[in-house]
């Protein structure tokens, strides 16, 4: 694929703004539509438009692949955590294990913020890994 000077410009002021939407989708996904496999997407296409116009040489100086196996892992590991957490807690798997608390102390969607951004991480990482994987693969 030839690259452009178009393509370079674009790509880099707007996967900034494709990253940042990930990140709100995230954020606000217990409160309005979206959520974690949503904002991980998102995330996930800001890496590939990064990818697709400057090469998987640069945007791996930036997200490394060892680091994107290592978010992938560990938001895996703690999305377990959290739901043997809610099982532990009488609530079941994935249950929030805060719902004896005061709910005024302790909002009842705090769970789902959490569970939302650790499926968020895991998504945008897999599906970053995966395309930087196959992108250079197919040099």
């Amino acid at each position: 694929m030839k690259k452009t000077t178009i393509l370079d410009l674009v790509s880099r002021k707007l996967a900034p703004f494709m990253l940042l939407f990930g990140l709100y989708l995230l954020s606000y996904g217990h409160m309005s539509p979206g959520g974690g496999f949503q904002g991980g997407v998102v995330i996930a296409s800001g890496v590939i438009l990064l990818f697709v116009a400057q090469g998987v040489g640069t945007t791996a100086s930036l997200f490394p692949f060892r680091t994107l196996s290592l978010v992938e892992a560990a938001a895996f590991l703690l999305l377990l955590a959290a739901g043997l957490a809610g099982l532990a807690a009488g609530a079941g798997f994935l249950g929030n294990p805060m719902a004896g608390v005061d709910v005024r102390a302790v909002p009842r969607v705090s769970m789902i913020l959490v569970y939302n951004v650790l499926i968020g991480l895991k998504v945008g990482a897999g599906i970053s890994f995966v395309c930087m994987y196959l992108f250079r693969e197919g040099r």
